[in-house]
Order: structure tokens, then C-alpha cells, then sequence
């Protein structure tokens, strides 16, 4: 009998709230985090051992809810603004 895993980043809100960890633990260079900063702990198996379509959807749901802004290349991300509580909406 297989026993199935359990995917907690299949939630986008939850994968868009773990990105933001990453990514609030990145310094930026010129306003900017490069993607590959948060994208690499996120899908390593020592990190969170998440999936590419999760990483997406979390990218997406934190980009929809405000939460990071995702420049025209697609290889930078910005943070919401500082003194705004990121992790509490």
C-alpha cells in the first residue's frame, strides 16, 4: 500500500506566505531579490521540497494579494513597501 504525502504549499496562500519568509530573509540589491533567491530554498528537498507548480501558484498568490511585485524580466521580485506587516493580511 502507497501512502501519499502530504503537500503543504498545495495551498497557494501557504506558499505564498512561505516565499515571503524566504524572500524577508534575502537582502535585496537595488530594491531587488533576485527570483532564484527564494525560488531555490523553496523547491530544494532540505528546504521546503515543494513543487514548480506550487512555487507558481505561491508566486501568483503573493503577487495577487500585494505581496511582492514581480518585475517585466521575471527575474527580480520587490517586497510590499517596509512597515507593513506582510505575514498578518
Amino acid at each position: 500500500m502507497k501512502h501519499v504525502e502530504a503537500r503543504p504549499y498545495a495551498n497557494p496562500e501557504a506558499a505564498a506566505r512561505k516565499l515571503l519568509e524566504f524572500a524577508a530573509g534575502v537582502e535585496p540589491i537595488n530594491g531587488r531579490i533576485h527570483i532564484e533567491k527564494i525560488n531555490a530554498p523553496f523547491l530544494a528537498k532540505d528546504g521546503c521540497n515543494a513543487s514548480g507548480a506550487e512555487f507558481g501558484a505561491g508566486l501568483a498568490c503573493a503577487i495577487e494579494l500585494g505581496w511582492l511585485e514581480l518585475h517585466e524580466s521575471g527575474t527580480f521580485v520587490t517586497l510590499m513597501p517596509p512597515g507593513e506587516d506582510l505575514l498578518k493580511r
